[in-house]
């Protein structure tokens, strides 16, 4: 036992790839006989993901609140949970919250990590987050990256580094399925929330270049968000309407990825890009923008088609490509993901976990 682990988060309400792999990690590290709580800054009282039961789950306020009037409330609120909860390991699951938690854990004997879940290269105009990866990478024990690269952004961009910079991958949520993917589904497969940063825009386009070559297939997007009707809208005005098949967001997703023939990813940016797992681990063949950051490092080495970053034409082509594939080249692809996704196992990422922790 090394302690009680705490993480830190908005709102395990949300259906967001943040929730899902916190949930994923804290139900891994209970099974393995753990302490774990969550706590959210606000809400989290129905996570949209599953948490295990022994996960305990607590909230500092139970609605949002605006974190620039309540700023020292909830410095002082983290730090009383901290103390009467004896909490010996925070990690702060968005690296924003470390203006908060800096504070709050100042001469407490915690280990104090910041997990970072975006890019270094993206704040989405909050300047904010900016402070709180300059406080956590000088203030903190460590800081977890995603991504390699990612890493050497983080050492690259911030004078005066005191934290341990280190790359711990999301692990993939599925174990590998047992059957290999069919081409009769004639269904490209794409997930996430329905936000400019995916650039489901772009895929719309991309599909409509496609539209006269293969009438026959279609694309599946599971997602909810507020670019739904404008999504929505754009299929019609490209006369793809009847080609797309849109499906809510959904803890449940196994069965649309069991479902399809390949998977595409179509961000202008990632922090990880948690989906390309999950189509690795069914053996799904990709096709995905060569986007900033993740998907050059997660698909390396495998022969899935990377393509020129927010280039419809150039996904339309990846696309094409792939669903010309002969049957034997396309099944060599899907066994090939389903060895490849092995490394990103919960078992193998927990593990990684553990040992940052056992340095406290």
């Amino acid at each position: 036992m090394i302690g009680k682990i705490c993480f830190l988060i908005g709102n395990l309400n949300l259906a967001g790839g943040t929730e899902r792999v916190t949930t994923l990690v804290a139900n891994a590290l209970a099974a393995q006989g753990q302490q774990v709580c969550i706590l959210n800054l606000s809400q989290g009282e129905r996570p949209f993901f599953a948490l295990d039961a022994r996960v305990e789950n607590h909230a500092l306020y139970p609605q949002p609140v605006s974190m620039k009037s309540h700023l020292l409330g909830t410095i002082w609120k983290i730090r009383r949970f901290v103390q009467q909860q004896q909490i010996r390991h925070l990690v702060v699951v968005d690296s924003i919250s470390c203006i908060f938690t800096v504070p709050a854990l100042f001469g407490l004997k915690v280990q104090h990590i910041c997990w970072e879940h975006f890019n270094f290269e993206v704040d989405l105009g909050v300047r904010l987050r900016r402070v709180g990866r300059v406080w956590a990478a000088r203030h903190a024990d460590a800081v977890v990256t995603l991504t390699e690269h990612d890493r050497q952004l983080w050492q690259q961009g911030i004078a005066k580094i005191s934290a341990k910079i280190q790359a711990i991958a999301n692990p993939s949520p599925f174990a590998i399925a047992a059957h290999l993917p069919n081409q009769n589904h004639k269904t490209v497969l794409a997930v996430g929330r329905l936000r400019p940063e995916k650039g489901f825009d772009l895929l719309l386009e991309a599909w409509q270049l496609l539209r006269v070559q293969y009438p026959d297939w279609t694309l599946r997007i599971v997602g909810s968000g507020e670019q739904e009707q404008a999504l929505k809208q754009q299929a019609t005005q490209l006369g793809i309407e009847k080609s797309v098949d849109w499906v809510a967001a959904t803890p449940e997703i196994a069965p649309y990825y069991a479902q399809a023939s390949m998977y595409c990813l179509s961000s202008r940016f990632e922090g990880f890009g948690m989906v390309l797992l999950e189509a690795l681990s069914f053996g799904l063949p990709i096709v995905a923008f060569d986007c900033p950051i993740g998907p050059r490092e997660i698909l390396a080495n495998t022969s899935n088609s990377l393509v020129a970053p927010e280039n419809a034409q150039a996904l339309s082509d990846g696309l094409a490509q792939m669903m010309a594939l002969e049957t034997t080249h396309y099944q060599q692809i899907a066994k090939q993901n389903q060895q490849h996704v092995q490394q990103y196992s919960t078992e193998q990422i927990v593990t990684q976990w553990l040992d940052l922790f056992a340095q406290a």
